[in-house]
C-alpha cells in the first residue's frame, strides 16, 4: 500500500509557503513560477492556511479585488485537513472525496513536510493500480480518482465508465 511518505519522496522537497501578510499577487506568483496550483500559509513555523488559484479567482479577482492589496489571510482557508507521512494514499484519496479538496498539507513532528494533491493520488493509483498491475483495475481506480475530483456519485461514474471497462 503507497503511503504519504513514498508520495513526497518522489517530489522535489521544497515546500511552497506564504506567510499570512502576503499579498495573494505574490501566491499566483509564486503559483504561476512553480507549476503549482496551491501554497501553504505559514506563520512563526506553524501552517495557519492554504490558498489556492480558486480562492484567487473566485475571492479576489472575479469581485473585482486588487490582487496586490489584498492579504491571503483575507481569503485563505483557515486551519487546513492535513495527512501525516503515515497515512495511505487510499485515505488522501477518501478525504478528498468526502470533502470536495485537491490538496493535503503533510504533518510531522508539528512541521508541515510537504503537500499531497489530487494530481499526485491519481498518478499513484495509475503507477499502482488496485491489485499492482495495470488493466481494468487501474482504470477503475483513475475513474475513481476523477469521479471524485467531479464530484461525481457512483451511478455517475459508472455511466461515465461504462464503455472504457467492458472489455
Amino acid at each position: 500500500m503507497s503511503t504519504v511518505k513514498d508520495c513526497i519522496a518522489r517530489k522535489s522537497g521544497q515546500v511552497f509557503s506564504l506567510p499570512s501578510g502576503a499579498s495573494v499577487l505574490e501566491a499566483l506568483q509564486m503559483m504561476r513560477e512553480n507549476r503549482i496550483r496551491a501554497v501553504l500559509v505559514v506563520d512563526d513555523g506553524a501552517l495557519v492556511g492554504i490558498i489556492s488559484q480558486g480562492d484567487c479567482a473566485i475571492r479576489v479577482l472575479l469581485p473585482g479585488r486588487e490582487a496586490g492589496a489584498t492579504r491571503i489571510s483575507e481569503i485563505m482557508t483557515r486551519d487546513p485537513l492535513t495527512v501525516a507521512p503515515q497515512h495511505t494514499i487510499d485515505h488522501c484519496m477518501k478525504v478528498m472525496m468526502t470533502r470536495s479538496i485537491r490538496h493535503l498539507p503533510v504533518i510531522e513532528a508539528g512541521r508541515v513536510t510537504g503537500m499531497v494533491s489530487i494530481g499526485d493520488v491519481v498518478a499513484r493509483r495509475i503507477m499502482t493500480g488496485l491489485d499492482g498491475t495495470m488493466g481494468r483495475n487501474t482504470l477503475q481506480a483513475v475513474g475513481e480518482a476523477t469521479a471524485a475530483v467531479a464530484g461525481w456519485s457512483t451511478e455517475r461514474l459508472a455511466q461515465e465508465t461504462a464503455g472504457y471497462l467492458a472489455y
